[in-house]
């Protein structure tokens, strides 16, 4: 007997990309975020909408986003988990596998290729791609805090970071997955969690890079920042060098 050769589908490429960008009163840290993500957009020849949640904001975030060419859409959650999640609503619940989704931080500087490179992964089957960060603004910390942050950046990398300042995923994914949880906080690992439970193709992308700040007190009350205090006072002075 003859068995038919069975076609495989192949990766399916993107035609539109949506952006999401939680923001609480970040009027100082925003125009800069906006900018890192018109350049990266230049990168590439799809449509990209950069869509600006602004989360009971009472600086002059909005203008500075409407500014900025940003859709804008307005939340009141203190949540940053809810903010992500209006952000993709507001793009439409009929965006499919040909759409992708990226977020990033308020607080967060994309790399110039940081959109061209999720694309690439995205052209060769990722489903999710989970990029990395650096930190900016150390001057708040020591040395040894600094030094032990990276150790561990770098020892755990195998394992899987997830970061919402880099972040991206297929729309058909993200709404199979049931996208952000309501979550003040680490609604990202949740969410690819979730995804990777699915079986969807992920991606852990050394190349896919944003800056974010390295302030000591963030948005989110159990977030990036708060981690870097902890690891400042788990520190015993004499126990490792920088």
């Amino acid at each position: 007997m003859i068995i038919p050769e069975v076609a495989v589908p192949g990766p399916r490429a993107i035609d539109d990309v949506v952006i999401v960008v939680p923001a609480r009163d970040e009027q100082q840290l925003l125009p800069g975020c906006l900018d890192a993500l018109h350049r990266c957009a230049e990168q590439v020849s799809v449509p990209v909408r950069i869509q600006v949640v602004l989360d009971a904001c009472t600086d002059d975030s909005a203008s500075i986003a409407e500014a900025a060419g940003a859709k804008v859409s307005t939340v009141t959650a203190h949540n940053v988990g809810i903010a992500r999640a209006a952000g993709f609503a507001a793009a439409g619940a009929d965006r499919g596998a040909r759409t992708w989704f990226a977020t990033t931080d308020a607080d967060s500087r994309v790399d110039r290729y940081w959109l061209d490179r999720q694309l690439r992964y995205a052209d060769a089957g990722a489903e999710v791609v989970a990029g990395v960060v650096t930190v900016t603004e150390w001057d708040q910390y020591t040395p040894q805090v600094r030094a032990r942050y990276e150790r561990a950046y770098r020892m755990g990398r195998a394992a899987g970071h997830v970061h919402g300042a880099s972040l991206g995923f297929r729309a058909d994914t993200y709404w199979r997955t049931g996208g952000f949880e309501p979550r003040s906080s680490g609604e990202d690992v949740e969410f690819v969690r979730r995804a990777t439970a699915l079986g969807a193709r992920v991606t852990w992308a050394e190349d896919v890079v944003a800056a974010t700040s390295g302030r000591r007190f963030g948005r989110a009350p159990g977030g990036f920042a708060a981690h870097l205090r902890r690891l400042e006072s788990s520190y015993a002075p004499g126990a490792e060098s920088a």
